[in-house]
């Protein structure tokens, strides 16, 4: 007997239908550009059509400004010449840049273009600066006498061939290294306080120091005249113009230091502390590491500001034409306060001499500079060959000693038992 299907309309051989496709994401196609479609372009990459913009507004506001000073107006000079010109050329490139972009794309390109060019001027002039200073001392510098003398058996009247500045860059060398002994524990240990002790007091240090990074040189050097001089009755000596200079190169240390300190991210000093690390062991061994290259940076600010002052060395070392290598006594002359007396002769050999003598200051802070950035200007956990010679030793080390220890076990010896668990007992009925 064959029994009927229940619903005689179902089909019970209708395979089971398949699982769909799972979907995927489409991605939009590509928009011809045209009146109703969308152009697209890198926003990091220079495009042919902005270089002939500056270059069309460059050369428009040239031509403008040649019309206006030769034809229209009896304007002459050529700074006159030049403001003139730079200022018609923001005026043409705004306009140009506004045919093809929309109000904050014109802004934003005309402060790319005051920015990009205030930099250019800063490097022009600092090029400027050297290169004058080079040309006008080049009749001194090849001159081999010229740093290996002082000034005490030559005279205005005398030759390139006699005389030369060895006692001004013994003098600021002394000086100078006396002023980094002063000034970097004592500008680091204030920003480590700064950063580490917030409160009151330390915002009233802070304060202090943000309104001594403008105090006048003559400032500095009058405190240190009154006071270490005429005060304590000390004579003027290179000391006591370290001491002056300590003074001018002491906040900007402390400022520069407090800012890079401040940068150093606080997980690191949270994670010290979680390993059981006190205070100042974290200041030690995290933070100062951490801001190495920045604090090198302080230092060479400070110095920079430093080495270059002129009244506080004249105020209390005064001057002298000989060599004086004792700073407890005696004037000491610098590498600035030299160039400036000898600049103040009308005599062409001496001027040759002060130009050459700022060369040499430029080329001797170079020189601190690099040697800085050598010493202190790696990045956290970038290690010296000798620090990586140090750690591979210690590893060795610690080798050796690990399998000395194993070696001394013995081989008979039993594991240290553990106990073991009892056995689960079954549950009672």
């Amino acid at each position: 007997m064959t029994l009927a299907p229940r619903f005689p309309d179902a089909s019970p051989a209708a395979p089971a239908p398949a699982d769909p496709a799972p979907p995927r994401t489409a991605l939009p196609l590509r928009r011809p550009a045209g009146p109703g479609g969308e152009r697209r372009r890198a926003l990091r990459q220079l495009r042919a059509s902005d270089v002939h913009a500056v270059v069309g507004a460059a050369l428009a506001a040239l031509a403008l400004t040649w019309v206006i000073f030769t034809r229209l107006l009896p304007f002459d000079g050529a700074v006159g010449f030049t403001v003139v010109a730079y200022v018609l050329f923001l005026v043409l490139y705004a306009l140009v840049v506004s045919l093809d972009e929309d109000g904050p794309a014109v802004a934003d390109r005309i402060a790319a273009a005051v920015v990009a060019s205030l930099g250019l001027l800063m490097v022009a002039v600092l090029v400027f600066v050297v290169v004058f200073a080079l040309w006008e001392g080049r009749k001194a510098l090849p001159h081999l006498n010229f740093f290996t003398q002082d000034m005490r058996l030559a005279g205005p009247l005398e030759p390139l061939s006699a005389g030369g500045i060895l006692h001004a860059i013994t003098g600021t060398l002394i000086q100078i290294t006396i002023a980094l002994v002063v000034t970097v524990p004592a500008g680091m240990v204030c920003a480590v306080f700064l950063n580490e002790v917030p409160g009151r007091f330390a915002r009233f240090v802070r304060t202090v120091v943000e309104a001594m990074t403008a105090l006048p040189s003559i400032v500095a050097g009058l405190f240190i005249y009154a006071t270490v001089i005429l005060g304590l009755g000390a004579d003027r000596s290179g000391f006591a113009a370290a001491l002056a200079l300590s003074v001018m190169m002491l906040p900007i240390i402390i400022r520069a230091a407090d800012v890079v300190i401040r940068l150093v991210p606080g997980i690191l000093r949270e994670a010290s502390y979680a390993m059981g690390t006190s205070r100042w062991r974290t200041v030690w061994h995290v933070v100062l590491p951490t801001a190495r290259s920045g604090l090198t940076t302080a230092v060479i600010l400070g110095t920079a500001r430093g080495i270059g002052e002129t009244s506080p060395v004249l105020l209390t070392a005064g001057f002298t034409a000989e060599l004086n290598a004792d700073p407890t006594s005696g004037p000491m002359v610098s590498l600035p306060l030299a160039t400036f007396e000898f600049v103040k002769s009308p005599e062409p050999a001496m001027i040759a001499r002060g130009f050459g003598t700022a060369a040499t200051l430029m080329g001797l802070v170079l020189l601190l500079f690099v040697a800085a950035r050598i010493v202190g200007g790696r990045g956290p956990g970038h290690l010296t060959r000798r620090q990586e010679h140090r750690r591979v030793t210690a590893s060795h080390r610690d080798a050796r000693r690990f399998a000395a220890r194993a070696s001394r076990r013995p081989a008979d010896r039993p594991a240290p038992s553990r106990p073991t668990a009892p056995p689960p007992q079954p549950p009672s009925a």
